[in-house]
């Protein structure tokens, strides 16, 4: 892989700015309610889909910390193909597939919609929105500079 400028080690601003945004997101979800995993889902689904590995080690790292399951991370890119995912989850990864995919679905499908205002409170819906939104940023940002993975104790 080429080596490539870091934006956001080379415009620290901007990237303080997007750390503080995460920071509001995350206060916004843990006052909502949201459980920390499934924001994790969030960041590890569209890290998925985005390609994007700095992220995908990262926040496969944290959800371990957390206590996530080895077995729901290897099976998330099949997740509607298991049981392992409660209906929560399921709504937050719809959701977060049908953001990252704005782009070629051209719009947030009306099913995916209901289905999580009907799981998720206004307040939770808006900070799932908001996490799939900031993650996307992120992930653009290292896949755009080729962030390399941190070094890690195995």
């Amino acid at each position: 892989m080429t080596k490539r400028i870091h934006v956001g080690k080379r415009v620290p601003e901007i990237y303080q700015a997007m750390a503080k945004l995460q920071a509001e997101v995350e206060k916004a979800a843990a006052n909502a309610g949201v459980d920390q995993k499934i924001l994790e889902l969030v960041k590890m689904r569209s890290s998925q889909i985005n390609h994007c590995a700095f992220c995908l080690d990262m926040h496969s790292h944290d959800a371990l910390q957390m206590g996530e399951s080895p077995r729901r991370l290897f099976v998330l890119q099949g997740w509607r193909e298991t049981e392992l995912f409660t209906e929560q989850e399921r709504a937050a990864l719809a959701l977060t597939e049908a953001i990252t995919n704005v782009a070629t679905l051209h719009e947030v499908p009306d099913d995916v919609y209901e289905e999580a205002t009907r799981v998720f409170t206004e307040e939770q819906y808006r900070a799932v929105v908001w996490e799939a939104i900031a993650i996307n940023s992120w992930n653009r940002m290292c896949v755009t500079s080729h962030a390399p993975l941190p070094e890690r104790a195995e």
